[in-house]
């Protein structure tokens, strides 16, 4: 289980480094626990607390994006497809499931 969090703790704690990698295992498993969090906290519904979370959460999850897009050999600008519905998240999201270089 320890191992499991270390992705998602690394994270937090590279939350202001938008210059290095992240490799694949390390980015998809800071967004399954931020997932299972997210969806925890919907699940209980307060409102509060969820717009607490996703405050702290944004910046750590902005940074493991770019960190990732460098990894492969891409530009961190390329985050803002993110801003372009349905046509722009597959596109980002078929350039971060490609292998690291």
């Amino acid at each position: 289980m320890e191992t499991f969090f270390k992705e998602y703790v690394d994270m937090f704690k590279r939350w202001s480094d938008f210059e290095g990698k992240s490799d694949l295992k390390e980015f998809w498993m800071a967004i399954l626990i931020n997932f299972i969090i997210s969806s925890i906290l919907t699940a209980i519904g307060v409102q509060a607390i969820i717009s607490i979370y996703g405050l702290i959460a944004i910046v750590p999850l902005i940074a493991v994006n770019i960190r990732r897009l460098h990894d492969m050999g891409s530009s961190g600008w390329n985050i803002l497809w993110w801003l372009l519905p349905i046509i722009g998240w597959i596109i980002i999201i078929l350039k971060l499931v490609k292998p690291s270089k």
